[in-house]
């Protein structure tokens, strides 16, 4: 098990066995990270963004695949290396399980035909996959990077939730009226927490009370709360507030706005107030950064 960490971004691997690995990365920096991972052709790459967006460079930058938050990404070539070059965006969260075609046969029977790359007519082809995930998904990624297990189990426990991971990921079966389905009830619950998320960002300029927006997605304040900073690694304000300083510097750097249209259209009462809080974000003036990047 690898880990490297420092104030505002983590990166760790993980082995599973020696046909799988788990890599979990964390950038909460204002800037973008960059990350390469040497990849061998017989595996399988799942990559899921559970926040924030990222984009990952293949055939030394020729090709360029966007992975945006809540999407998953399934790469298989056999007949070439596919290393990891992945830059991820500031305030975006990566999980990655590699496992090699004979250990993920091995975990499935022989008549999982709902499986495209598992078929013998299939088995020399390239596959690529970009869908949305599940809200079970999104709970046990979320498990896999906040777990807060004693080193001595980690692996175990991470383990145990890749499993997990996979067979979600391919099971078909989405009936929601199945009610003996033992993440149902975390679903339910991650549904409305990204229904909070979406709410603030289109009301960003006027965002409800937390007991409002706890009424208005159906949950109790204290399970919105927890439900969001677990899932989102930030309290609601602060997260919103998060996305209007990535917001302003678009804006800014667009050339398109002076600083008070700037504050205005995020939903700041006076240019003080944004000065404020976009100095203390970026230790600089909305004025010095415009500076910086028409000059």
């Amino acid at each position: 098990m690898k880990e490297k960490n420092n104030e505002k971004s983590s990166f760790g691997i993980t082995e599973i066995s020696s046909g799988c690995y788990v890599l979990r990365t964390k950038n909460d920096n204002d800037q973008v990270q960059r990350l390469n991972q040497g990849v061998a052709q017989n595996f399988l790459q799942f990559h899921f963004c559970l926040k924030g967006q990222m984009n990952f460079n293949y055939n030394e930058g020729n090709y360029t695949f966007p992975l945006n938050e809540d999407h998953s990404m399934l790469l298989y070539n056999p007949a070439k290396e596919l290393p990891i070059d992945v830059e991820l965006s500031p305030n975006t969260w990566l999980v990655s399980i590699l496992v090699s075609i004979t250990e993920f046969h091995a975990l499935f029977s022989s008549d999982a035909d709902h499986i495209p790359f598992l078929s013998t007519e299939n088995v020399a082809k390239k596959y690529y996959d970009n869908q949305t995930f599940s809200s079970s998904i999104a709970v046990v990624l979320s498990q896999i990077l906040q777990s807060k297990i004693h080193d001595s189990i980690k692996a175990l426990y991470i383990k145990g939730k890749v499993y997990e991971l996979l067979s979600l990921y391919f099971n078909k079966n989405e009936d929601p009226s199945i009610e003996q389905c033992p993440f149902l009830v975390d679903e339910e619950n991650v549904r409305k927490i990204r229904q909070a998320k979406e709410i603030i960002l289109e009301r960003m300029t006027n965002p409800p009370s937390l007991e409002n927006l706890a009424v208005e997605i159906g949950l109790s304040l204290k399970k919105l709360k927890e439900g969001f900073k677990e899932l989102y690694g930030d309290t609601v304000y602060a997260y919103l507030l998060d996305h209007k300083m990535e917001e302003a510097c678009r804006m800014l750097s667009s050339q398109k706005y002076n600083v008070n249209e700037v504050g205005l259209r995020l939903g700041y009462s006076t240019a003080s107030h944004f000065i404020a809080a976009f100095k203390k974000k970026y230790g600089t003036t909305p004025k010095k950064y415009l500076g910086s990047v028409s000059s």
